[in-house]
Order: C-alpha cells, then structure tokens, then sequence
C-alpha cells in the first residue's frame, strides 16, 4: 500500500486484514469476532483468531480508524439538510454559541462546514415538519444575529443510508 495521508490525530498503518474487516464490518456491523474470523479464512483466505479478529477493532477504535453510531431506522424521523449563512455584521459576536447550539442538539445527525454562501450544514432529524419548523423560530429567535438566513430542504425518500463497504477498497488503492 501507498502513502496515504492520514486524517489529524490518526495514527494507523493499514494491513490488508484491517480493510477487509471494516469491509465485513460494514456490510455486518452486527458480526460477531468469531464470524468475523471465519468469514476472512473463508472468503479471504487470512488465517486469524477471533481473539486478534476483536483486538484489532478495538485498536481500531481507540486509534479512531473508524467511528460508530447509532443509526434509528429512517421511517422514525423526517430528514431535513439545513444550511446556515453568516451575518457577517454580528458574527463574532455569538458564532462560538451557535455553533455548539446546532452542534449538541439531539436533532443533528451530521454538522459540517463547507465551503460557499452557507458554510455551516447539518443533516438534522424531526418527528414531524411542526417540530422542524418550531425548531427554526427558536434558532432564529436565539441565534438570529449570527445567521442572515437558514435555507431548508426536505429529504424525501431517502434512498442509501448506510456505508457502502466497498468504500475501504480506496484505503489500499495505492
């Protein structure tokens, strides 16, 4: 394998048998180390122990490698991509506040900062579209000298919701 950068803080040298067991465990994050160990010999002909099979993901963990999460079942919740555009005049002030606002609430999913006119995006979760909009008044109510605007979409149908396995296969392309 290549020299791949490492994201900040991860400090991990990738053996052939860690990304097949982020694969297997992609595809069954479910799996016991004992399955797990057959299933390398079987389909990936690596002779390893369930004892090793269940130290080397929780090297992994503790090394954050990779980072799990509880994940209800999509038909619970209402999706919605929320995106924040800065009030450049009173930014400062209060953006540290804001941030971990969005950042604790039990709706976030996933908060990011992109690039562009509205650089703050979340992926947030409500039990109906009265709840999401209650939750935009109270934001802009609290924190409405930070933001110019809060631009919403709905997610309909919401077709992947899972890490495809084949993703570590770009861990050992090089």
């Amino acid at each position: 394998m290549g020299e791949e950068p490492q994201p900040d803080g991860v400090d991990w040298e990738f053996k052939e048998r860690d990304l097949k067991i982020l694969r297997e465990l992609a595809a069954d994050p479910q799996i016991s180390s004992r399955e797990l160990a057959n299933l390398l010999e079987e389909n990936h002909d690596i002779d390893v122990s369930h004892v090793t099979v269940s130290e080397t993901i929780r090297q992994m963990r503790e090394n954050d490698v990779f980072r799990e999460a509880i994940l209800p079942n999509e038909q619970f919740y209402n999706f919605a991509l929320f995106e924040f555009k800065f009030n450049p005049e009173h930014f400062d002030e209060h953006w540290e506040e804001a941030m971990e606002y969005i950042m604790d609430d039990k709706h976030t999913l996933m908060y990011f900062i992109s690039n562009g006119e509205y650089q703050w995006k979340t992926i947030m979760m409500f039990r109906t579209r009265e709840a999401e909009s209650k939750w935009i008044h109270e934001f802009y109510r609290d924190y409405g000298d930070v933001v110019s605007n809060v631009r919403n979409s709905v997610v309909h149908n919401l077709l992947k919701f899972r890490t495809d396995p084949a993703i570590f296969e770009l861990l050992d392309a090089e």
